[in-house]
């Protein structure tokens, strides 16, 4: 594989990869709930996802091209009252490994941890016996892990990145909820992109995302949801890349309470649509929850 062709594909990954630790900022259903001052939670995710196919401006890239993604994230969340409202300051820090085959081989593989993230949601509308909800998050990704220039892949992205999130979620029925949320992440330059330490910047990404939640019982509830992301196109030493991100992204999963203080969620996806970048053909998340 040719020089440029790596480049073009690093490009590639960057933009699709900027996602992987803490998914663009993909929220589960039911994040967006408020929980009462004092209390605490502990998660840790884990994501396994493959893709098989690349894409370049809507096009399919002839060829076997796959890359599978084994991702955790350790979160910590504590909420607190100020002055009459809740607010929930978090930290997430993604770790895993990213392994490229059959045509993307040359871009190998690598593991380590990703950026750590750190936010605070900010309810604006905190009303339980409605269910409904509405908050606003800003998020910071600091700069923290491992990269490396001579890596097409790597789990940290060697730049700030800045994002703000706005989350509803109501009832629809006594059992069935609505949660919508929308975010607009804005990346930071990486002036150590690649060997020759070219300067890489990106423009802002849009994610909005729909879910539909509904109470089997209080303590376990099905549901389902879609994704989509526009933006986020790469610049490299002032040459636009051409790889605009439209991805859109279908989901469905549970969640049980086996105790009153921990929760297990599972969920299915895969993308539906992909304009340029890999298309995850399997994605399974699991999530443990721990209240304290």
């Amino acid at each position: 594989m040719r020089f440029s062709s790596i480049c073009k594909i690093a490009a590639l990954m960057a933009a699709a990869f900027a996602s992987i630790p803490a998914s663009a900022l993909d929220a589960d259903a039911g994040d967006y709930t408020a929980l009462p001052a004092g209390t605490n939670l502990a998660l840790l995710y884990y994501q396994h996802a493959t893709r098989d196919e690349l894409y370049a401006n809507g096009s399919k890239v002839p060829g076997s091209n796959r890359l599978d993604s084994d991702v955790g994230i350790l979160r910590g969340v504590h909420f607190m009252d100020i002055g009459g409202t809740i607010v929930d300051p978090q930290f997430l820090l993604p770790f895993g490994t990213l392994k490229a085959k059959d045509n993307l081989s040359a871009l190998g593989d690598t593991s380590g941890v990703g950026d750590l993230i750190l936010g605070a949601t900010v309810w604006l509308l905190n009303n339980p016996k409605a269910n409904t909800y509405v908050g606003v998050t800003p998020w910071v990704y600091a700069p923290t892990g491992s990269y490396d220039k001579n890596r097409a892949l790597n789990l940290g992205e060697n730049r700030w990145k800045y994002a703000l999130q706005l989350g509803f979620i109501t009832g629809l029925t006594d059992k069935l909820l609505l949660d919508l949320i929308g975010d607009v992440t804005w990346y930071g330059k990486n002036d150590d992109f690649g060997p020759t330490s070219a300067t890489m910047k990106q423009r802002a990404m849009y994610e909005f995302q729909a879910y539909l939640r509904y109470q089997l019982t209080p303590t376990w509830d099905v549901r389902m949801g879609a994704l989509h992301y526009s933006g986020g196109e790469t610049e490299v030493n002032g040459v636009m890349q051409n790889d605009r991100t439209r991805t859109t992204k279908f989901t469905v999963g549970t969640a049980f309470f086996v105790t009153p203080k921990i929760q297990l969620m599972a969920n299915y996806g895969q993308d539906g649509s992909v304009h340029n970048g890999l298309r995850e053909n399997n994605r399974l998340n699991l999530r443990f929850l721990s209240v304290f």
